[in-house]
């Protein structure tokens, strides 16, 4: 039985309007998310992989803005809304998300309580006891004290500092839940930690994820499905098996950058790389956007762009290479 669509974006573009030009950081990407489902988002830097989480919440750094398509959430779409109406129905109360860098989510100044009571505050009527009975069991359900309350950021560790965020970000009790990259800065046992408390969250909470991050190795680990972004565009998604499988993913891009990762229980000669650096958005290259870098390349790459289509149930590739059209 196929799992209910709790996120549905179609279309969704996003640009930043600079001096140099209109930098199209996401270009018309569509994509959908299920019920307690994680999705991971994969993909260089500078791909468009956080600015994608922004605009889900509607949030884009400025100078970015949304310039077309649809989020759209239980069905109604997000982008329709007013700020207030976002502030109130959406932010934190259906998708909520987790920063990079926890430290530089907390004000240094304010204890993990006081930071916590603010966004109760915002969207709940609550008693004391209540406000302080909903932190506690968030805290402990992340693995933390009581007493972490009364401290202060600098206080705790940077694993510690991550649950606190992670914790926020739930409390609420949103649908959707973004992580970007949620284990960066931290140590391989922390990390490991932060994953495992993810993985039991979504199983006891039933939340959706999307999981952003570098590492293609911590992906198949957490996610369901993976998707693959380059250059503003969604170059493949498809399950973690289609990806990680011993058939392997269809698109170029997918396929260098799992050469590029070392893989524990086999023996590669040498790592893969990929020549070249992504390209400028303020003119990206027509066609499909990796072809100036693709090791496979054919004369209608650089011409026609083949859009994400599907090859088999739930795997979507835009290539060439896969198409006889």
């Amino acid at each position: 039985m196929a799992k209910e669509r709790v996120l549905e974006v179609r279309d969704l573009e996003l640009h930043y309007f600079t001096r140099k030009g209109v930098v199209r950081a996401v270009d018309k990407i569509s994509f959908d998310l299920r019920q307690s489902e994680t999705l991971g988002v994969v993909g260089e830097s500078g791909c468009g992989k956080t600015t994608m989480g922004t605009a889900l919440l509607n949030m884009p750094t400025p100078p970015g803005r949304i310039v077309g398509g649809q989020i759209l959430l239980d069905g109604h779409d997000v982008l329709k809304l007013s700020e207030t109406e976002i502030r109130r129905r959406v932010r934190w109360e259906t998708i909520s998300m987790v920063f990079q860098g926890a430290m530089n989510c907390l004000t240094p100044v304010y204890t993990i309580k006081k930071q916590m009571k603010e966004t109760l505050r915002q969207h709940r009527e609550m008693s004391r006891q209540e406000m302080d009975a909903r932190m506690k069991k968030y805290l402990n359900l992340v693995g933390l004290s009581d007493d972490v309350l009364r401290r202060y950021p600098h206080e705790l560790s940077g694993g510690m500092k991550q649950r606190v965020v992670i914790a926020m970000a739930l409390f609420l009790e949103p649908k959707v839940v973004i992580c970007d990259e949620p284990t960066t800065a931290l140590d391989v046992v922390v990390q490991a930690q932060v994953i495992n408390l993810l993985k039991d969250l979504k199983d006891e909470l039933q939340v959706s994820f999307i999981f952003i991050t570098h590492d293609l190795s911590i992906e198949a680990e957490v996610s369901d499905r993976i998707m693959i972004m380059y250059a503003g565009r969604i170059a493949e998604i498809g399950t973690n098996e289609q990806i990680y499988g011993p058939q392997g993913p269809a698109h170029p891009y997918t396929q260098r950058l799992l050469a590029a990762t070392p893989r524990l229980h086999e023996e590669v000669a040498e790592l893969a790389f990929i020549p070249g650096t992504p390209p400028d958005l303020v003119a990206p290259p027509t066609g499909c956007r990796f072809h100036p870098r693709c090791h496979v390349v054919m004369e209608r790459c650089s011409r026609d762009d083949v859009g994400l289509r599907e090859i088999e149930p739930d795997h979507l590739v835009a290539c060439w290479r896969c198409f006889n059209d």
